[in-house]
């Protein structure tokens, strides 16, 4: 092991990095309230500040993927939607099978500039865990509670607030609701049965009132959908840990762009559109197994350096206060201090883990097995 990847494997390392996001993020979750003031008077300066105090966030964990742990992203598109990337609205529909897919389409939107705007629709207790889901709300994100009869009409004011944003945004949506795991998958394939749909490989069954809502509601403010299919070379099984201990994954992402005229504007045609979808998702997937590759143009795009600079900018501002700190403990020689300071730094770093742990397959959520268990009755 070379000593770059001695120091990524270290435990101080991962202490100071974690240090770093969580002094970042509640300073920005801070700045972020004091800009409310803003909102009565003007809504769109509001919106646009508070973009680029989430990149301050946002950015640090694909800093990780990008240069920490130099994970290698290739794009598999076609050459003329490509130039399209980042310079319209748009909804992007992500697979849900591995525990940094999240975090690879983060990255998507990062090569292309719109980290800072993105959106998702995300499950409401995330609205409470401080850094991210703080900054979230901030951001306007879209929450629900996963009990469609409770959301419908929170998600559909959410969706319509967006349509005057200022800045180009991407809507990252997992139509599955749930991380893949088998037991799910084993599940969803009954109901798929038990409904006379295609049953399918690698993916769950979409859930479609919530993609449908969300094509209604931003039609003719979204200019297309990319559909995106994930997956990793060589059969890599990556975690968010292996990623912070500086371990080199290689991500395929196969983009589809499909305008948004062609999606039906029935709900149960968009329903079925939606199968469809994924159908072709579950043969791209399998094809992939079988060759290695996706359809379409290999592109690597080019890393844009911002996430890099901002982790730098905020390690530099906030280094001086821990060293300080940390040289008036030693200077004093009361070993009580120095412990009680080695107790939070562990807090911080077991806090973080934590939020790591949310997103984590093994802690995932039981939605897929209550309700398809429940469709079933």
């Amino acid at each position: 092991m070379d000593i770059a990847g001695f120091l990524k494997s270290q435990f101080l390392c991962h202490l100071f990095i974690s240090y770093v996001f969580i002094g970042t993020g509640l300073l920005v979750n801070f700045i972020q309230l004091c800009t409310l003031i803003i909102w009565p008077f003007n809504k769109q300066l509001y919106r646009k500040i508070n973009c680029r105090l989430a990149y301050c966030v946002s950015s640090q964990l694909v800093m990780l993927l990008d240069w920490w742990s130099d994970t290698d992203c290739t794009l598999y598109t076609e050459l003329e939607n490509y130039t399209k990337y980042g310079k319209e609205n748009a909804i992007v529909v992500l697979n849900h099978n591995f525990e940094i897919d999240f975090l690879c389409g983060w990255n998507f939107c990062e090569r292309f500039g719109v980290l800072g705007s993105s959106k998702v629709l995300a499950k409401k207790e995330l609205s409470y865990v401080p850094v991210i889901g703080w900054m979230w709300y901030f951001l306007e994100i879209v929450f629900c509670k996963r009990k469609w009869e409770e959301d419908r009409k929170t998600v559909i004011q959410g969706l319509y607030n967006l349509r005057d944003y200022p800045e180009h945004f991407w809507f990252l949506i997992h139509c599955e609701g749930t991380r893949f795991t088998e037991k799910k998958h084993e599940i969803s394939m009954q109901v798929a049965e038990a409904k006379g749909l295609p049953k399918l490989k690698h993916h769950l069954l979409p859930r479609t009132k919530g993609f449908a809502v969300t094509v209604q509601s931003l039609r003719n403010v979204v200019s297309a959908v990319y559909d995106s299919t994930l997956n990793f070379r060589n059969n890599e099984n990556p975690t968010l840990l292996g990623v912070l201990n500086g371990k080199k994954y290689h991500a395929d992402l196969y983009v589809r762009r499909i305008p948004l005229e062609e999606i039906p504007e029935d709900e149960q045609e968009c329903a079925s559109w939606l199968h469809k979808l994924y159908q072709e998702k579950d043969a791209f997937q399998e094809e992939y197994y079988k060759t290695g590759i996706y359809p379409g143009t290999a592109i690597v795009s080019p890393r844009r350096p911002w996430s890099l600079i901002n982790w730098i900018f905020w390690a530099s501002i906030l280094s001086y206060p821990l060293f300080k700190v940390l040289a008036n403990m030693i200077n004093s020689g009361s070993y009580f201090t120095i412990l009680i300071f080695a107790l939070l730094m562990v807090i911080v770093s077991v806090g973080v883990r934590r939020m790591i742990g949310v997103t984590e397959i093994d802690r995932g959520s039981a939605y897929g097995n209550r309700e398809n268990k429940q469709k079933q009755k």
